[in-house]
């Protein structure tokens, strides 16, 4: 069972709208959909959000580190209520996925995001469940071979509203299949989740 949720991102308001910050978005509508709010914890480097349903406790946690450093965050709750690493879904923009695609996966390599670095640094393994959000790759945004943007710069920027559209779609499928997948069957979430 998932015990811990994640979101990735930055904090502070300029970077509200950021695409960087797709996992800040998508925990926010968790925490909306359970009516529950965030606290500032301190002592987790982060804003933590407790849901009890069903006899299970669940966390929601957006690391308020920096993206790059969001694994001191994640350790340090993962450490006090010894959550194991297969029990935490990390919530992250995916740059070769485009805007409106999702895709639940556990485990592997961080395909070069600063957060997935952190958090497997800090983790000490690979082995957690992690939540791909597209946000599309500034090269296919441009004719081939002109310049493109620079991708960091495009993921410290507002998406188009119609990239925005696909990412809220994509989001409300995810809530579906999140009972699923808090209850014990990442299998059959992410099989639902890939299939709809």
């Amino acid at each position: 069972m998932i015990q811990l949720i994640v979101g990735l991102g930055n904090p502070g308001e300029e970077h509200v709208h950021d695409r960087h910050n797709a996992g800040f978005w998508l925990c926010d509508l968790i925490a909306s959909q359970y009516r529950s709010a965030f606290t500032k914890q301190t002592a987790f480097k982060g804003h933590l959000s407790k849901i009890v349903t069903k006899n299970q406790t669940l966390y929601l946690l957006k690391p308020q580190t920096f993206m790059n450093l969001s694994g001191e965050s994640i350790g340090a709750v993962a450490r006090f209520y010894h959550i194991p690493t297969n029990q935490i879904l990390v919530i992250h923009d995916e740059l070769d996925l485009s805007a409106g695609m999702t895709k639940l996966k556990f485990a592997g390599g961080t395909g070069g995001h600063n957060g997935l670095k952190s958090t497997t640094q800090h983790l000490g393994t690979p082995d957690y469940w992690r939540l791909r959000v597209g946000i599309g790759h500034p090269r296919n945004l441009v004719p081939v071979g002109t310049p493109y943007q620079e991708v960091a710069n495009y993921v410290l920027k507002r998406p188009s509203s119609l990239d925005q559209n696909a990412i809220d779609q994509s989001f409300e499928k995810f809530l579906q299949v999140l009972p699923q997948l808090v209850s014990g069957d990442p299998e059959g979430a992410m099989k639902a989740l890939h299939t709809s």
